[in-house]
């Protein structure tokens, strides 16, 4: 898929845990891991306001196009 998911990229510079931005974005530990290794279809508008939120960025810092290579 050509959008590509930092959300590893934010968790380190923010020196934070999975678990801990799960808690505070309140979703599941599993759902935000489905989202971080962009096995996700969809993104609530409402799930990206509360990580930029709780990371302190923009969407643009958590999410990236890339075309595929093929």
């Amino acid at each position: 898929m050509p959008i590509i998911v930092d959300i590893d990229v934010m968790l380190a510079k923010r020196k934070m845990s999975v678990g801990t931005l799960a808690e505070r974005v309140n979703i599941t530990p599993a759902n935000l891991a489905v989202l971080k290794n962009g096995r996700a279809k969809a993104v609530r508008f409402t799930t990206l306001a509360a990580l930029c939120e709780v990371l302190e960025c923009q969407p643009g810092d958590l999410l990236r196009w890339e075309p595929d290579a093929g």
